[in-house]
């Protein structure tokens, strides 16, 4: 039986772009440090035709840059086919774990994009590949409905039963994680500590209406060490520039996002793009949220 849902998510503690990045701020010393100094300042562009020359790849975020929700953005799809036309690699690296790889290049083509399966890494299939060989029984924790079939071993959905059975954690999606949920995870935790692995370490997502909370948020509370598979971390960006075949330096990483996106692409090496347009920053002066972080993109663009 599936834990007991809880519908009292109250919609006052949606958080705006201020209160997300607080948190981000919150966990900050659990993010990759970079090794390379940051730049001394950013160039404003107003959209990615004006760097489309400088790289021979990018490495674009999902949320915020090609999509808002379950909403295209219309100049992503003609920015991509620009890039095509120049003959850019191109790479979609996202932090969206909830539904199987397969799901999100259909939803993908179904907007009108042309990502070639090797195209698109998922931090889903990052967490995939360090569950294989592990063993054990693990409990996933997703929206109702989802599965698991494209994942290696023996992952169940979370339910009342495994909160003290499972011998690890796979959190994947919190669309329908509440308060009480998370309670009941950290008590099991603090009674018998096992291993989790987070395959979306995002704060926040941008919806159409706002943001939602997103696994991230939820992994930094737990009362035990968490594995972290996506953005910022390093094995995300490693995926991404090995399928490319590109050295960082070639390669600009495009995102709404400076703990995530602009974080871990100027860690990685790559030049980074922050668009301000949509997603995180829409409608939010970026520069305050740059000067106290010290996390500087080479670029800030208005748009894809």
């Amino acid at each position: 039986m599936a834990l007991k849902p809880d519908r009292r998510q109250t919609e006052t503690m949606r958080p705006d772009a201020r209160w997300a990045f607080a948190r981000y701020r919150a966990i900050a010393h659990r993010l990759p440090q970079p090794a390379r100094p940051w730049p001394k300042h950013s160039y404003r562009i107003l959209d990615l035709d004006y760097v489309l020359k400088r790289y021979d790849g990018f490495i674009l975020d999902a949320f915020g840059v090609l999509n808002i929700g379950e909403g295209v953005l219309e100049q992503a799809l003609k920015r991509v086919a620009t890039m095509r036309a120049l003959g850019k690699k191109v790479m979609v690296l996202t932090n969206g774990a909830s539904a199987p790889r397969a799901e999100a290049l259909a939803k993908y083509r179904g907007w009108g994009f042309d990502f070639a399966d090797t195209e698109v890494i998922a931090s889903r299939d990052l967490a995939g590949a360090a569950l294989a060989g592990r063993g054990g029984l693990w409990a996933g924790i997703v929206p109702e409905r989802a599965g698991f079939a494209d994942l290696p071993g023996d992952v169940r959905a979370l339910d009342d039963d495994l909160l003290g059975r499972a011998d690890g954690f796979l959190f994947l999606g919190s669309q329908d994680w509440t308060d009480a949920k998370q309670a009941a995870l950290v008590a099991a935790l603090k009674a018998r500590p096992r291993p989790v692995i987070c395959a979306n370490p995002d704060i926040v997502a941008p919806r159409e209406d706002g943001f939602t909370w997103e696994p991230g948020h939820w992994a930094h509370q737990l009362p035990v060490p968490v594995e972290y598979h996506g953005k910022p971390f390093a094995g995300a960006f490693d995926a991404a520039l090995a399928a490319m075949g590109l050295p960082p330096e070639r390669v600009a990483m495009v995102g709404d996002t400076l703990h995530t996106d602009i974080l871990g692409g100027h860690a990685a090496g790559c030049a980074t793009v922050l668009i301000t347009g949509h997603g995180f920053f829409k409608g939010v002066d970026p520069d305050s949220f740059i000067e106290a972080t010290g996390i500087v993109p080479t670029f800030i663009a208005d748009e894809t």
